[in-house]
């Protein structure tokens, strides 16, 4: 059985019919989902979709791209101990938007200083800002534990965020046969550190254009990094399982 650490339900075009999608994940053989909420109104879209999927379990955040909007930390705080919510997120830093990384800083810190007050792990957001990320949780004290989430960047890149204690999520992007940097880091990088995600809809795998992806093609991604580390497949869904499982502390 494998677990969905990552994708967005209530986007288009999953959205249209998440419980299809769920359902086609289950037959694929997915028996957990992490669904992380990036804005205010996908907190109720999130939690109302957990209602009625038990094995869907939510994650509340304010992601970089909505910096500047304000923050009710007593509000994100009240969703957070919602027995339900496994994680803070989805939050981080990124270089490739506007919102120059001033205005962003303030709110990852004052997140990830929530997420070691209530001990619930972490669901980063980065493009760019590796290095920055990695000294502001050294700086402040990282969280109890969480995922560097889609990544797709060398050994090197990741080893501080190993070193804090957290865990690579792998996407989309080892599966291309001729992304020869990700699937380097995906052979190398300690194999109870990953876990697996697609971050659907938004990024694709091979032959699967980004903006159709869905929470069922974490098969693909599992699929691809059992030939990468030569190990079987049961062994990859396996461990890859058992780690988000701790990580996120899944019942």
């Amino acid at each position: 059985m494998l677990t969905e650490t990552h994708h967005h339900p209530y986007l288009a075009p999953l959205r249209a019919d998440p419980a299809a999608h769920l359902a086609a994940a289950r037959a694929a053989g997915v028996s957990a989902f992490v669904v992380p909420a990036y804005d205010l109104a996908s907190w109720v879209s999130v939690a109302a979709l957990a209602e009625t999927h038990p094995d869907l379990h939510p994650a509340y955040g304010l992601h970089p791209w909505q910096a500047d909007q304000p923050l009710d930390l007593g509000a994100l705080a009240d969703r957070l101990r919602d027995p339900r919510t496994v994680a803070v997120g989805e939050i981080g830093l990124d270089t490739k938007i506007e919102l120059p990384l001033e205005r962003q800083i303030p709110l990852f810190r004052d997140q990830v200083a929530l997420a070691r007050e209530l001990d619930l792990p972490v669901i980063l957001h980065n493009r760019g800002a590796f290095e920055e990320m990695a000294r502001l949780l050294r700086q402040d004290g990282p969280p109890p534990a969480g995922v560097l989430h889609a990544f797709s960047r060398s050994l090197d890149v990741a080893k501080p965020f190993l070193d804090l204690g957290l865990h690579l999520g792998l996407g989309g992007a080892v599966t291309h046969p001729t992304a020869k940097r990700p699937r380097r880091t995906a052979a190398e990088l300690p194999l109870d550190r990953i876990v697996l995600e697609t971050d659907a809809p938004s990024i694709g795998l091979h032959g699967v254009p980004a903006g159709t992806s869905e929470p069922r093609h974490v098969a693909m991604v599992a699929a691809a990094l059992a030939e990468i580390r030569g190990l079987p497949l049961d062994t990859i869904a396996q461990t890859t399982t058992e780690t988000a499982r701790a990580l996120f502390r899944l019942p």
